[in-house]
C-alpha cells in the first residue's frame, strides 16, 4: 500500500511541475508561528473575523473536506493553527489545489485572522503555497508507529505524530539550559575537552577505538570528562564544567546507550559533601525550572527532588536492605559467601571491595526509591577518589540514587600524585589480567598533579537520566532523539 501510494505522490509531483509549477521551491517568507497567533488572538469571540494578515507555514496533519469548505489543521514548531480555505475567498481551481494536497506536505498559507462559529482560531486562506511535497504518507492516527522500534528508528516521523516525544525533546533543551544557568550562577566556567583520547580514563568502561590517519595512530572515544577536567583545576581554574557525549563500547539497555550525555563540574577547595549540596541544588533546581515543581512521577511512583536528601553510607543500607553485615576489610571468602546469601554469584577474581559494591548493586540499589546519597563506597572501586578521613578501607564517594536509578557519582578527589599512580598501576595490572574495563596510566594525568591539584570536589550526572526523571519515562532511548538500534534488516515496511 505503501508503495503505491508514494508512487501516486510522486506523479502528482511530476503532474505539478508540468504545469509550471515547483513541488519544491527555495523559501517562504513567514510572519508568524501557531504559537504567536494563539497568544496574540486567543481571545477573540467565536465567529470573529479581521482584517489583520498573516503567513503561516507547517506540516499540513489533518483535513476535512466540506465541499466548498476545506479545512485544514497546519502544524509548525510551535503548535497547531486551524486554515479555512472556501471556495468563496480563494476561487474554484485554488481550493481544488488546496484540496489536493496530502498529509504530511508542508505548506504555506496567506490570509486573515479569525474565528470560526465554534471558536477555532483560524486563518482565513487567500493563498497556500506547495513548499515540500511528502512522499511518504504519514502513519494513520499513530497507529502506524505502534512499535516501539519503529518510533526510535524513524524518529523524524515520531516527531510528527506524537505529542509526547516532542514533549520530552523540548523538556530535553529546557533542562540542559537551567543546567548551564544553575552552574553558572554558581561561578562555575563551562568549557570543551577533548573528545579524542590517546588512552580511556576517568571510567570504568571499555572505549570504542578509531585510527587517526595522519598521525598512523589509534586513540579512543572519551568515556569520561574527567580527567582532562581535573587538569584545568591544576591550571587553577578553580571552578569548571563540562556537559558533553562520552562513549562506552557497552551493550543496550532501558538505562544505557552507547554514546550519552554527562554533565562534570569540578570544584576547588571542595569535598563530596559540598558536591551533595551542589547536586540537590542542581537536580532540584532544573525541576523547577522545567517542570515548575520538585516533584516527579514514574511509573506511578512520586518522588520529591527538593532538598535536603537522604544521606547513608553503603555498608548502612546493606545492613537495611540486605541484612547482611559486610565490610571490604572482612575476608573475602568471608564476603563471597555473604554474596551467594543476597543472590550474587561472585567471581573468583573479585577482591572485597567489589564484592560489597556488588551485594549492594544486586540486592540494595533497586529497592530504593530516594532520592538518596549512597556514601563511603569500597577503596577497590573506585581509583580516583580520595581515602575516607575516617576508614582506609573506603573513599569520600557518593552515588545519588532515585528510583533505583543511578543519577550523579561524586567524589572527594584524590589529588596525592604517589596515591594516584599507586593506583592507576593497580588497574593497569588488573587490566593486564584480563579487566577490559580497568583504568589505564594517563601520565600526562599524573605529571599534572605532581604540579600540585588543591582539595577539590567532583561531580558527574547523566544528563539522559535526568531527563528520563524529569519525563517521568523508564526508557533512556525515549530521551536520546536518535539512539543506537541495531541495522534494519530491510527498509520496506
Amino acid at each position: 500500500m505503501t508503495d503505491e501510494e508514494r508512487a501516486r505522490r510522486l506523479a502528482r509531483v511530476e503532474e505539478i511541475r508540468a504545469g509550471g509549477g515547483d513541488p519544491y521551491p527555495v523559501r517562504y517568507d513567514r510572519d508568524r508561528d501557531a504559537a504567536s497567533l494563539h497568544a496574540e488572538f486567543g481571545a477573540l469571540e467565536p465567529g470573529t473575523e479581521t482584517d489583520v494578515e498573516v503567513s503561516v507555514a507547517g506540516r499540513l496533519v489533518l483535513r476535512r473536506d466540506q465541499g466548498r469548505l476545506v479545512f485544514g489543521t497546519l502544524r509548525d514548531g510551535s503548535g497547531t493553527i486551524q486554515l479555512f480555505a472556501s471556495e468563496r475567498e480563494m476561487g474554484p481551481g485554488p481550493l481544488d489545489a488546496f484540496r489536493a494536497l496530502d498529509l504530511g506536505d508542508w505548506v504555506g498559507a496567506r490570509g486573515t485572522v479569525m474565528t470560526t462559529r465554534k471558536g477555532e482560531l483560524s486563518v482565513k486562506v487567500a493563498e497556500a503555497t506547495l513548499l515540500a511535497k511528502a512522499l511518504l504518507p504519514l502513519p494513520d492516527k499513530w497507529h502506524g508507529l505502534a512499535d516501539v522500534d519503529t518510533r526510535f528508528r524513524r524518529r523524524y516521523v515520531d516527531l510528527v505524530v506524537n505529542e509526547d516525544a516532542r514533549r520530552v525533546a523540548r523538556l530535553r533543551s529546557d533542562a540542559l539550559d537551567a543546567l548551564r544557568r544553575l552552574l553558572h550562577d554558581r561561578g562555575f566556567v563551562e568549557v570543551e575537552t577533548p573528545v579524542l583520547h590517546h588512552q580511556a580514563g576517568g571510567a570504568a568502561a571499555r572505549p570504542f577505538v578509531t585510527h587517526h590517519n595522519a598521525l598512523d595512530l589509534d586513540l579512543v572515544l572519551r568515556i569520561a570528562l574527567e580527567l582532562h577536567l581535573k587538569r584545568l583545576i591544576v591550571g587553577g581554574m578553580e571552578r569548571v564544567f563540562e556537559i558533553g557525549r562520552v562513549f562506552r563500547n557497552e551493550g543496550l539497555s532501558t538505562r544505557h546507550n552507547p554514546e550519552f550525555t554527562m554533565l562534570e563540574a569540578y570544584q576547588a577547595f571542595a569535598d563530596y559533601t559540598d558536591m551533595m549540596t551542589l547536586t540537590e541544588e542542581v537536580v532540584s533546581g532544573v525541576a523547577h525550572a522545567t517542570l515548575g515543581r520538585t516533584t516527579v512521577e514514574v511509573d506511578g511512583v512520586t518522588v520529591d527532588l527538593a532538598p535536603p536528601w537522604e544521606r547513608a553510607s553503603m555498608l548502612d543500607l546493606i545492613r537495611r536492605h540486605a541484612d547482611l553485615d559486610v565490610h571490604p576489610a572482612r575476608p573475602v571468602a568471608e564476603l563471597h559467601r555473604a554474596a551467594v546469601a543476597a543472590g550474587v554469584e561472585p567471581d573468583p577474581s573479585w577482591g572485597p571491595g567489589k564484592v560489597v559494591t556488588e551485594i549492594y548493586e544486586k540486592a540494595v540499589e533497586p529497592q530504593l526509591v530516594g532520592p538518596v546519597f549512597v556514601t563511603d563506597h569500597p577503596l577497590e572501586v573506585s581509583p580516583l577518589a580520595r581515602v575516607h578521613r575516617d576508614d582506609p578501607a573506603l573513599v569520600e564517594r557518593f552515588e545519588a540514587v532515585v528510583l533505583g536509578r543511578e543519577l550523579a557519582n561524586a567524589f572527594s578527589e584524590l589529588n596525592d600524585p604517589v596515591d594516584q599512580r599507586r593506583r592507576l598501576e593497580e588497574q593497569a595490572r588488573l587490566r593486564a589480567a584480563g579487566d577490559d574495563e580497568a583504568h589505564g596510566v594517563d601520565e600526562d594525568f599524573l605529571r599534572a598533579l605532581e604540579y600540585g591539584m588543591p582539595p577539590c570536589g567532583g561531580l558527574g550526572i547523566g544528563v539522559d537520566r535526568l531527563v528520563m526523571l524529569l519525563a517521568g519515562v523508564s526508557s533512556i532511548r525515549e530521551v536520546i532523539l536518535f539512539p543506537t538500534l541495531r541495522p534494519e534488516a530491510s527498509v520496506e515496511d
